[in-house]
């Protein structure tokens, strides 16, 4: 599919990385890649860049590791002025790029916003996001009203993860 920087963004971008600034005088940027490993970020040659509601693409030139994040060029942006002024821009890639995954493995993007529901049938609501405790992903779930902290724990705390039926059933007391 050839580049199109006016193209409309697809349906499902995920933030992969954030502008931390300037880079040099000739309008390289130093990235933030929520990567693992922080190199991946470069395996995609076209970027969604979005700040404020505002989202384009751009494709990528050139990048390489540094000690601080990633060094990237990418192409309209030859001038420190230009690059400084990218600072907090998230880089977003397609939804659809992203590698496959082996059966019980998720990206975190595709289980926000499904719905929570306990062993005893209770729901518990939607997950609004996930973030990593330093043992292991934890679901944050929300009904409106209450907030549940879920370990992501397979065959634990998590017993089945249903994409198309947009639904996660937990091992979790309604109380907790």
């Amino acid at each position: 599919m050839p580049f199109d920087p006016a193209a409309s963004p697809p349906k499902r971008l995920v933030t992969m990385g954030r502008v931390l600034g300037a880079h040099g005088v000739k309008g390289a940027l130093m990235v933030a890649s929520f990567c693992d490993p922080p190199r991946r970020l470069l395996d995609y040659p076209v970027w969604w860049l979005r700040r404020d509601g505002s989202v384009r693409a751009v494709r990528r030139v050139s990048g390489q590791d540094s000690t601080k994040g990633l060094i990237v060029e990418i192409e309209g942006v030859t001038d420190r002025d230009v690059a400084t002024a990218m600072k907090g821009v998230e880089i977003a890639i397609d939804r659809d790029a992203l590698p496959k995954l082996r059966p019980g493995q998720y990206y975190w993007t595709d289980l926000e916003g499904l719905r929570v529901v306990n062993q005893d049938a209770v729901d518990f609501g939607r997950v609004d996001h996930l973030f990593d405790s330093g043992a292991h992903p934890v679901l944050v779930v929300r009904d409106g009203e209450r907030e549940r902290l879920i370990p992501f724990v397979l065959d634990h705390h998590v017993l089945a993860v249903d994409l198309d039926a947009g639904l996660i059933r937990v091992d979790w007391d309604a109380d907790f």
